[in-house]
């Protein structure tokens, strides 16, 4: 499918997507599915300007008008806001904000999910409330609005007034709502924003009463026409009017504080009495509204945060084979690009062949994934109505996909196995493996070198990284590199040969040896060799060892190969040796953390170590035993176990705080 191909064929779905969400009030995909859409195709257009269309919806700012009731022309636009799904997106918007204006604060306040509305009045009365329609034509709906009783029919202000605002259900109201269909035979309402919307578009100005809706105001229109120089302030004039303002809103000198807000209430959100989706984000000064400016169909002044979504609608468009270092081979699906818990993921480990059999997913297939443990995105289900008719069921590979090898599958085990000892995806990902940062850790040996070099005949073994001085003369000559790149690449391998040995026993890929296992293993074991003359129910007396992984330490050192490359790496002068670096702490010693969220002031792995390192432990879920959970921002539902467990909750500065007791 060419560009422009895909361009048409977004614009399709998106203008069906539109009709469901703002005409039918019966969306059929999520709001993250359809942003996610609708951000790919921004993308598409901007690159592609000759494909311009008029009628695209990147060019409309809301729905469509529905023909029953009268249309109202809005006076001012009532525009959208752009997006922004991680604290890397905010901090851009306010370097953007600070470029044009430096002096400026911003008010922030929650964002309903409800149905944007208007009101205006005219020497004190309420004369017509209107939808957002498309943004520039909306519907009266004057006669359910009036229902609404924390709406004003009479104001003491006698100047023309419009004030805009959300129509929201509460969730109290909601209950009672679907309780009353319940009782009725009636279909329910799938959540309360498409109640509330439903509601307000009745006919019969009688059915809206009853749904018990309600109205927050968050901007007064021409503010400066009633005196107003700061948003903040047309909120308190709204409220002094007799308005419903959401007293839950704050005065931000920083993005760091913003983005403080926005973890509090994230927090804070299930215990509202009304639905959220995120935080809006307003420049507070008004007069700097018109040097920051607009877009066609938003204001460059505000942003609105939207919560990162726990579990997100995708389409699986392949499904590929990865072979690991161990042979292992890996069912892999190629995602659409979607963000889950503020990052883009495009891929999914799909495991093994039971895994994707079980759950019977097919390409093509539209998707529920979710971060594993925050961090590894997985595939929780497949969305079987939205299968295409022509799908055919998954079919796992007989050949590994690089060398052609026919596969194994051990008896008792999910997975399978390339076991040519000769293949070049095998023999790469193990290379790979041993100079990445959580075993030997050696800076300037990535991936793509490491297979650069490989294909180039300088890395075949492990043994080889050490050797690879030995090719000066022909390194600082390859495209790309040169003396200085090449001089610190060699430092870096010299350096790494000091590491401890637990890094050293991960790197080596012994099957079934994870990081953890490698640094029991170590701290039991002070010299490497030693492995070589235990037995069986020496290693299982071990914690942490059972009968799987020591069989698998008993094979690899019954491989004379394994011993070779074992007594080469001595040779070169590779520490074999391990020395505890453990110093213990008594806020540390003993007791078990977890890790949750996006960390801004720590790499995950830098803290994991650093609470290993005096004591601790990190686990990857939460339960009656966990201590301590340090929440970074965008923390899901591993935050809110923990709440809910009464675990102790902290965030990066008080974890920092304990490091530094």
């Amino acid at each position: 499918m060419n560009v422009k191909e895909r361009i048409n064929e977004l614009r399709n779905i998106l203008k069906k997507y539109n009709y469901e969400y703002y005409v039918k009030d019966n969306p059929s995909v999520s709001d993250q599915e359809f942003d996610a859409l609708l951000h790919e195709l921004i993308k598409l257009e901007e690159e592609n300007p000759e494909l311009h269309s008029i009628d695209s919806p990147t060019q409309r700012i809301g729905g469509i008008v529905l023909d029953k009731f009268q249309k109202v022309t809005h006076d001012v636009p009532m525009m959208s806001l752009n997006n922004a799904f991680n604290s890397d997106e905010l901090r851009s918007f306010d370097n953007k904000i600070r470029k044009v204006k430096q002096d400026i604060t911003y008010n922030v306040e929650l964002k309903f999910d409800g149905l944007a509305g208007s009101l205006k009045y005219k020497n004190g009365l309420l004369i017509q409330g209107a939808t957002r329609g498309n943004g520039v034509v909306g519907e009266n709906i004057t006669n359910n609005i009036k229902t609404i009783k924390s709406i004003p029919l009479q104001i003491n202000h006698l100047f023309d007034l419009e004030v805009r605002g959300e129509i929201f259900m509460s969730k109290k109201s909601f209950d009672k709502a679907n309780k009353e269909r319940s009782n009725e035979g009636q279909d329910l309402f799938k959540n309360p924003r498409n109640a509330a919307a439903g509601s307000v578009r009745q006919l019969d100005s009688k059915i809206a009463s009853k749904r018990n809706l309600d109205m927050f105001i968050y901007s007064v229109i021409g503010p400066e026409d009633h005196g107003l120089v700061s948003h903040s302030e047309s909120l308190e004039f709204a409220k002094k009017l007799g308005f419903k303002i959401n007293p839950l809103s704050r005065i931000c000198k920083t993005i760091d504080e913003v983005i403080y807000f926005i973890n509090e209430y994230t927090e804070q959100r299930d215990n509202l009495d009304y639905e959220i989706d995120g935080i809006v984000i307003k420049v507070n000064e008004l007069d700097a509204y018109s040097e920051i400016g607009y877009t066609a169909k938003s204001p460059k002044w505000a942003i609105a945060y939207k919560f990162p979504a726990e579990e997100v609608i995708t389409r699986i468009n392949s499904i590929t084979f990865q072979v690991g270092r161990t042979g292992q081979i890996t069912p892999v699906a190629n995602l659409d690009p979607v963000i889950v818990q503020g990052s883009t993921v495009s891929r999914a480990t799909l495991h093994n062949e039971d895994y994707v059999v079980s759950k019977d997913i097919r390409e093509n297939d539209y998707v529920v994934i979710r971060k594993a443990g925050d961090i590894i995105p997985e595939v929780v289900r497949v969305l079987e109505d939205r299968r295409d008719i022509l799908s055919y069921p998954f079919m796992m590979v007989s050949r590994c996909p690089k060398c052609e090898s026919e596969l194994v599958r051990r008896s008792g085990e999910a997975d399978h196995y390339c076991m040519n000892d000769f293949c070049d995806s095998k023999i790469i990902e193990s290379l790979i493996h041993f100079a990445s940062r959580k075993t030997m850790n050696i800076e300037g040996l990535g991936d793509r070198i490491v297979e650069q070099f490989y294909n180039d005949g300088f890395l075949k073994r492990i043994s080889d990284i050490y050797k690879l001085k030995d090719h000066y003369k022909d390194l600082i000559v390859k495209e790309g590199f040169g003396v200085k790149s090449i001089d610190k690449l060699i430092e870096n391998i010299e350096i790494s040969k000091n590491n401890n040995l637990d890094k050293f026993i991960f790197g080596l890929g012994i099957r079934h040896v994870g990081e953890k296992v490698s640094k029991v293993i170590a701290s039991n074991f002070t010299n490497l060799f030693e492995l070589g003359t235990v037995s069986k129910e020496q290693l299982t007396d071990i914690d942490e060892i059972g009968d799987v992984i020591a069989l698998s330490i008993i094979d690899y050192f019954n491989n004379e190969q394994n011993i070779s490359l074992l007594n080469e790496l001595e040779a070169l002068g590779i520490n074999m040796s391990y020395e505890s670096n453990v110093e213990e702490k008594a806020e540390f010693a003993g007791k078990t953390f977890v890790l949750t969220g996006k960390l801004e002031l720590f790499k995950r792995d830098q803290a994991k170590e650093m609470i290993e390192n005096l004591g601790g432990k990190v686990s990857g879920s939460v339960s009656k035993k966990t201590n301590y959970v340090v929440a970074g921002s965008e923390a899901g539902s591993k935050l809110a176990k923990a709440q809910d467990l009464g675990v102790a909750v902290l965030t990066e500065e008080q974890f920092r705080d304990l490091l530094d007791r």
